[in-house]
């Protein structure tokens, strides 16, 4: 794991998507987006299936979005995240964070082979509470 891009990824200015947000305290979608929303980051959340959660609005697509966000952490099964990091190209999303177990080896080869810088096998609150926050 390169720490540059640990870094790159948690710097205060980025605007976070986290795609597999979930209502339930107990999921990781939910504990990992109300960390970054409590740490101060722009976060969007992301579910097909939900309107709103910690009552803010969710949406059901990266495409949805009122703003590109620069970090896209996926919480989702590895099928989920392979057409993630599809729709990541053709938005031009360049950084994705996958949570543990949402990872593949295509998913990850997807992302080498167009460009798209990755953080895998560690978990953002994990790292965001370890690593000292940077502003630029």
């Amino acid at each position: 794991m390169n720490p540059y891009l640990v870094t790159d990824f948690l710097r205060k200015q980025n605007v976070f998507a986290v795609v597999g947000v979930s209502k339930n305290p107990a999921k990781y979608g939910h504990q990992v987006y109300k960390d970054l929303k409590e740490a101060g980051y722009v976060v969007y959340a992301v579910n097909p299936t939900l309107d709103e959660v910690l009552g803010d609005r969710c949406y059901h697509s990266l495409s949805e979005l009122p703003e590109m966000p620069d970090v896209v952490d996926t919480v989702v099964p590895p099928a989920v995240t392979e057409k993630v990091v599809e729709e990541c190209k053709e938005l031009g999303i360049a950084r994705v964070w996958m949570q543990p177990g949402s990872e593949s080896e295509r998913a990850l080869n997807f992302c080498m082979q167009n460009g798209i810088n990755v953080v895998h096998d560690v978990c953002v609150m994990v790292k965001r509470k370890a690593s000292p926050p940077t502003k630029y």
